[in-house]
Order: C-alpha cells, then sequence, then structure tokens
C-alpha cells in the first residue's frame, strides 16, 4: 500500500540530501522530501500532510500516523529541538487530523537568524532509503503531492 504525502507548507521542494543534517540527508529516519520555505518573517503555517493520529506533536516536529499504519514526521527547521519560543501549536497530540489541517505555525527567517536551516523534512518513518517515488523538486505549493512512499 502506498501513501500519498502532501506539501505542509509552500516553498522549494527538495532531496533531503540537500539538508544540513545527516540524519536526514542520509534517510536514517525515512524517505521523502524537505521544503524550504519562503524568506519571510510572516507566519508560516505547517499543515498536516497526511490524515491519521497525531501521535507525537512537539513544537518543532509532529508525526502523524495513517489508518494504513504509515508514520510521517514533520521536522520543522534544523536544530530546533528545545526552541519552542520559535513556533506556535495549533493541534493538540492524540488528535485525529486531516490532511491540510494547521499543526505548527512560525517564522522562517525567525529561525535563520538563530543560525538554523528553516528546512521542513517531510518523511515517512521506518522506509528504506531511496523509497520515496514521484517526488516533487522546485516550487511547490502547500496541499500539492510532494511524494509518494
Amino acid at each position: 500500500m502506498s501513501t500519498e504525502v502532501l506539501a505542509p507548507l509552500a516553498g522549494r521542494a527538495l532531496p533531503l540530501a540537500e539538508v544540513p543534517d545527516p540524519v536526514f540527508a542520509a534517510e536514517m529516519v525515512g524517505a521523502g522530501v524537505a521544503i524550504e520555505p519562503a524568506d519571510t518573517d510572516d507566519p508560516t503555517t505547517v499543515a498536516a500532510p497526511i490524515a491519521g493520529t497525531l501521535v507525537k506533536l512537539h513544537p518543532h516536529a509532529a508525526v502523524i500516523v495513517a489508518d494504513s499504519g504509515a508514520g510521517v514526521l514533520v521536522h520543522v527547521g534544523i536544530d530546533t529541538v528545545g526552541k519552542p519560543e520559535l513556533f506556535t501549536v495549533h493541534a493538540a497530540e492524540g488528535a485525529r487530523v486531516a490532511a491540510g489541517d494547521p499543526l505548527i505555525t512560525f517564522s522562517p527567517n525567525a529561525i535563520r537568524r538563530e543560525g538554523h536551516s528553516a528546512a521542513v523534512p517531510v518523511v515517512v518513518m521506518d522506509t528504506a532509503p531511496g523509497s520515496a517515488r514521484d517526488t516533487a523538486v522546485g516550487p511547490i505549493t502547500a496541499g500539492a503531492v510532494l511524494f509518494t512512499a
């Protein structure tokens, strides 16, 4: 069974290999795509890329498990753990979410001013490196198909 993963925000889709984090770049968490958000101070909302249950929610990351059992991790920025002041959370752990429901709002440039990448890796957890198919590259709108795993 394949899982269609939607873009949780608008930006530029790029291969995980281009993310400045060795764990994501090597697809150790799972296969997927990252999105580099716009160069802006404006609030940017990250939405659920699939429908399912929000099993983990931190200010900087969310894990949604689909009814099929596939788990999708959305990680907002690189090295943003422990910086809750950069994020506003709009959902609750344990909630059912539909694809497109708002999860987290952040300012991409606020993360960049901290010296961190604002890239948002989106991965299907526990999938083999390179297993993401039909991956988007380049400009992408929120809600467009990002990849299939």
